[in-house]
């Protein structure tokens, strides 16, 4: 299956992308894996005329924005993402209107039609410095709420935050992370900023993904606790065969991280289709966004 992908990528001069959460043998197979937008960054910089997205919507919506020139393949359109679909451009626009002249900072895992009645983007790893270099003394937080509380703690600005979050990194409780420190008392816990505020109260280290696959290869520690989707475990664990990689919770799982499989991929090439296309109108005020968080860094 892997050498059919291979030629089929090769023959179609396709890029194969796998979000870090992705099943094992999606990361295997893939040209790259990372996170969301450093992956549209990263394939935008090749001379692939196809961008064939392992993750879910709005990771394919992002690619889209970042490189309009080439067809952007999703192989399952139903791959979605529940914290993405707690806002929309009209629930934004009615809470715009609450908060005149506020500054809207959206989290990239968000709609393109999102991102384009923002005035700026943020990751994970970059929300805090985000927010900081604008001027205003107030900011709108969109649309996930554990990530503005964080950052309102690294900030002397005023947080709004919407009340979004993702389900798989808030169902994670204090007492199921408390459960995994006793049965592993000399491990580092690594927490997403996606947790809840409780639970990156008890964590060594708050960290996105890049951070944690950096963190555990520079750290001396040899055994970690992951508080974030369970696909991750694989690539921390492939990197550093000689570290303990344990998962802060079992219920760590995201379906729709799971959908893609190898023969949807093959499908996907074969029929060239579904392709997520963002209409260029939403496109330009996106990309505008993700532009002026790229110049913050």
């Amino acid at each position: 299956m892997k050498e059919i992908i291979q030629q089929k990528l090769k023959e179609r001069n396709a890029i194969l992308l796998a979000h870090n959460y992705q099943p094992p043998e999606i990361q295997d197979i893939a040209d790259m894996c990372g996170d969301s937008l450093e992956l549209s960054i990263r394939a935008g910089k090749t001379d692939a005329d196809i961008i064939v997205f392992c993750g879910v919507h709005f990771m394919a919506e992002t690619a889209s924005i970042v490189s309009p020139q080439k067809t952007v393949l999703l192989p399952k359109l139903d791959a979605g993402c529940p914290m993405a679909d707690m806002i929309t451009p009209e629930t934004l626009l009615k809470k715009k209107q609450s908060l005149p002249n506020v500054p809207v900072v959206t989290y990239v895992n968000s709609p393109a039609s999102v991102k384009a009645l923002s005035d700026i983007c943020c990751t994970s790893a970059n929300a805090v410095r985000v927010v900081n270099s604008l001027p205003d003394k107030a900011v709108l937080m969109t649309p996930d709420k554990n990530l503005a509380q964080y950052t309102a703690k690294h900030t002397s600005k005023t947080i709004h935050f919407w009340d979004g979050y993702c389900p798989i990194h808030q169902n994670l409780t204090p007492n199921m992370l408390e459960t995994a420190k006793k049965k592993n008392p000399d491990a580092t816990v690594l927490a997403h900023p996606e947790c809840r505020p409780e639970i990156l109260d008890m964590a060594d280290v708050i960290l996105s993904t890049s951070g944690m696959l950096k963190h555990v290869e520079e750290s001396a520690a040899n055994e970690f606790i992951v508080a974030t989707e369970s696909g991750l475990i694989y690539p921390l664990q492939q990197q550093n065969l000689d570290k303990k990689i344990y998962s802060a919770s079992e219920i760590l799982t995201c379906a729709d991280m799971k959908k893609i499989t190898l023969d949807d991929i093959v499908s996907t090439l074969d029929a060239l289709s579904p392709v997520v296309q963002v209409p260029e109108d939403i496109r330009e005020m996106a990309q505008r966004a993700v532009s002026r968080m790229l110049e913050v860094g």
